[in-house]
């Protein structure tokens, strides 16, 4: 009998491709077209009506409830005019996918009759089941209620599944208690607390400025295989990456993928879900094939942030939905292949004020750029003097397969700002010894007006080893995974960035009031943070050994695996950071410890079943199988009278196969001990450090015997497609 592996190949060759395209529209006529844009809202609500909610979304005020009622039947109206039945409110709870319950506009009167209706009550606020979502023990298994909340500053929109569509109102997501169960809850109020914080220390230099946003570019990397190739493997099925496979001849080593012509089936499968994102205001700027064969990357044009947010989560969906239809699976994982380049997701990050100005960027006078500097030197004291908590907000099972892997940043946080830069910091921090006087302030402001002007014509170079890297106008995240929720590390960044922006206001004012001159003290404050955060300053090979044992003297924090790195969150600095800033209750803050390190636990779980299951159910039968083709194949050389010498060979074959089989047979029997014993482990945290320390230990091992039987067991007996047919057939 054929296996699945051998159906799917003959069918993959024969197989009509998707024919796509953009049937000569231009993006602009689509894009938006599926969003309760500002425009749209003036076609569909009255004057007072739009006021107000433009007035909630631009200032973060709460929405007068009066106008709830007009503003739902404004929306109510559009939808029903795109042919929308049902609407739901749409969150991100803490499982990493979103979530949806979907109510229709239809009901009954008391009297029987039928109508559409969808009231503000109905917009504002709903009522999931909050006790099957994870909670870290703020929701009892009889505790159900929870409630999504409407964020009005992120637009509502239309999602087209199949012949049906949906009214989406993004929101937020709560316990009973109006503790946070989301990723949105959390980010919002770092928005608004780095906002106030920006906009106090803004006003140092121009008091003009009212807001400050924080604004996100991500770059999602991606992975497109064959749909039935993927189906034919249970660990791509149920973990998203494969748990074996030999590499092949071919991998990456010629680098002819990277920024290569672009295969025609997921050309046609780009071209989709492009249009569908553009349908919902995803602002997608760029496509192309990345390094790694099958790999690929898109990005959009920089976005608020928590706009941006919601629409990568919302391209996460869109882009499995879509790929459905052309018989593609995409992998977000981390590291779905094994010896080539994972994916990661660069979240490039920086502010904005409501005046035009790029705190980031470097200006064009002496006093922007005090204030670009004063940002600058701000970020690297938030990431030297936090550093473990953005460790801890990229921290999960399939990125610690990715971090450190020699292809992406290692787990060692470190700022990476350029030759150029560091030597004006240098010169800031050491010009004098003790005070800046009234001249060194003059020569200052000289000095470093004609130098941080080139940095506009791209005067650093960047550092593809970084973590952290600063790339002329924003901080490249590059240590962030492809399947996170973006929420989480810029939830972080902003928290880290609100404490040091406040402790720098607090430091200058302090100064001003001892009788010292307000850019003198800011100087004066800019030296002491340069001097005391420059131990995270690395401009050199992240990769390198050397440089592991550099950031041990200097004593920065090297935490590989997720376990250890959560703990950050928990410690007494890491609370009150949240603490400090409204971010998170006491509750709150343990109870997402909790989550994550038990989502830890579930996927290395799952991952021990699969690789178990593999290895007993398909690799071994198959190795056995072969193994008895060779040893009748030796009986009857023997029954014919050969020698031994004409049938070594085949014994050879035979006694390396038994070997294999005998110890991936004794490695699955030792995991499933090792898993016992992790899962009778008295509380969550031992757990999560016996499934790291001792249960992962034996994929490794298993692994390496299932690879050698692959390379020695007969093709046609083989099960699982191999890597040379999920990277290269499509």
């Amino acid at each position: 009998m054929s296996s699945l592996r051998q159906l799917v190949i003959k069918d993959l060759t024969s197989e009509e491709k998707k024919i796509s395209g953009y049937g000569g529209k231009k993006i602009t006529a689509i894009y938006n077209s599926n969003v309760f844009t500002g425009r749209t809202m003036r076609e569909n609500l009255s004057d007072e009506a739009y006021k107000s909610l433009m007035t909630s979304v631009r200032s973060g005020s709460k929405l007068d409830r009066r106008m709830a009622d007009q503003i739902a039947a404004g929306m109510k109206s559009w939808a029903e005019g795109q042919g929308v039945t049902h609407f739901t409110h749409w969150f991100q709870p803490l499982t990493g996918v979103t979530a949806e319950k979907h109510d229709s506009f239809f009901t009954l009167k008391s009297d029987g009759s039928a109508i559409e209706l969808f009231d503000g009550d109905a917009l504002i606020q709903q009522e999931p089941d909050a006790s099957s979502f994870p909670s870290g023990g703020i929701r009892a298994t009889f505790e159900a209620r929870g409630y999504t909340a409407w964020d009005p500053s992120s637009p509502a929109f239309i999602m087209e599944s199949g012949s049906g569509k949906t009214l989406c109102i993004p929101t937020i997501f709560v316990a009973y208690n109006g503790e946070s169960l989301d990723y949105k809850a959390p980010l919002l109020k770092s928005i608004a607390a780095l906002d106030k914080a920006a906009v106090d220390v803004c006003h140092y230099f121009d008091k003009n400025v009212t807001k400050v946003v924080a604004t996100l570019g991500w770059e999602q990397e991606y992975f497109v295989i064959d749909e039935g190739l993927a189906n034919a493997r249970p660990d791509l099925v149920m973990c998203g990456r494969t748990l074996m496979g030999h590499a092949p001849a071919k991998g990456q080593q010629l680098e002819d993928h990277y920024f290569g012509s672009i295969p025609e089936r997921v050309y046609a499968f780009m071209q989709d879900y492009e249009q569908e994102a553009y349908k919902l205001g995803i602002p997608l700027r760029t496509r192309h094939n990345e390094v790694a064969p099958a790999q690929f990357e898109c990005a959009p044009i920089f976005e608020e942030v928590n706009i941006a947010v919601d629409h990568n989560t919302l391209l996460m969906d869109l882009m499995a939905k879509v790929a459905k239809r052309h018989k593609l699976k995409v992998l977000l994982h981390e590291k779905p292949f094994a010896g080539i380049n994972g994916s990661g997701k660069h979240n490039n990050w920086s502010m904005a004020t409501d005046t035009g100005v790029n705190l980031l960027g470097p200006g064009k006078t002496p006093r922007t750029n005090l204030m670009f500097l004063t940002f600058f030197v701000n970020t690297i004291k938030a990431v030297h003097d936090y550093a473990d908590l953005l460790r801890a907000a990229i921290a999960s099972e399939s990125n610690d397969h990715r971090l450190g892997a020699n292809e992406a940043p290692p787990a060692i946080i470190s700022v990476y700002i350029g030759k150029y830069l560091t030597e004006v910091l240098s010169e800031i921090e050491t010009r004098v010894k003790d005070k800046f006087s009234e001249q060194d302030e003059v020569i200052l402001k000289l000095d470093i007006h004609k130098a941080i002007p080139e940095l506009l014509m791209d005067n650093t170079d960047r550092n593809r080893t970084s973590p952290f890297a600063f790339t002329g106008n924003k901080f490249e995240f590059r240590a962030v995974g492809s399947s996170a929720n973006c929420g989480s590390p810029m939830m972080v960044l902003n928290t880290i960035m609100t404490q040091s922006l406040r402790q720098f206001k607090t430091d200058v004012d302090a100064m001003v009031e001892k009788g010292e001159k307000k850019e003198i003290a800011i100087m004066q404050i800019l030296r002491k943070y340069i001097a005391a955060s420059k131990n995270i300053l690395f401009e050199g090979d992240n990769y390198s050994e050397e440089w592991a044992a550099e950031a041990k003297r200097r004593g920065l924090s090297n935490f590989k695996t997720t376990p250890e790195a959560l703990d950050a969150l928990i410690t007494e600095k890491g609370k009150q950071v949240f603490f400090n800033n409204g971010i998170f209750s006491k509750r709150e803050l343990e109870a997402r410890h909790e989550i994550m390190l038990e989502d830890y636990v579930k996927k290395v779980q799952i991952e021990a079943r699969i690789i178990g299951y593999i290895a007993t159910n398909h690799i071994l039968p198959a190795a056995v199988e072969y193994q008895n083709t060779l040893i009748n194949n030796v009986k009857g050389l023997k029954e014919i009278g050969l020698d031994k010498k004409s049938y070594a060979a085949q014994l050879n074959l035979v006694e390396n196969i038994s070997g294999h089989i005998q110890e991936l047979n004794d490695n699955v029997e030792a995991m499933l001990v090792a898993r016992k014993k992790a899962n009778n482990a008295a509380d969550l945290h031992k757990r999560a450090h016996l499934y790291c320390n001792e249960v992962k230990t034996y994929f490794d091992k298993i692994r390496y015997h299932a690879d050698k039987l692959e390379l020695v067991v007969d093709d046609k007996m083989w099960p699982l497609p191999k890597y040379r047919e999920l990277l290269f057939l499509r």
